[in-house]
């Protein structure tokens, strides 16, 4: 059973990187909100992506008994939201993706490298 937000973060990835995401950016709020402790932000180049992206990691949550607190978004396709507590997923439409940027809006958490 997955325990640690850091557990929750490598099958999330691992989920958006098997659904061929671009981008994929992990920000670490450790220290920076209440949010969550982890924001995972990518995009796809089509509503059918977003959606396949977004669809891999809420399987995989519900295979390893991981609780989702929302998922949000879906219908549209064009920035849908999955929280997993600890870890929130953002998937952006590519075309939506600048226009937010919540990258940005997060400046102060730090990027985490994938390794």
């Amino acid at each position: 059973m997955i325990k640690n937000p850091e557990e929750i973060l490598a099958f999330v990835v691992d989920a958006a990187e098997d659904k061929k995401a671009h981008d994929l950016v992990t920000l670490n709020l450790q220290g920076v909100s209440l949010i969550a402790d982890y924001f995972v932000i990518c995009h796809g180049n089509s509503e059918t992506q977003v959606q396949a992206i977004a669809g891999e990691a809420r399987k995989k949550a519900h295979e390893l008994g991981v609780p989702i607190r929302g998922y949000e978004g879906v219908d549209t396709a064009r920035w849908v939201l999955l929280d997993l507590g600890d870890v929130v997923l953002h998937v952006f439409h590519r075309d939506d993706r600048e226009y937010y940027n919540i990258e940005r809006l997060w400046s102060d958490a730090k990027v985490v490298e994938r390794v």
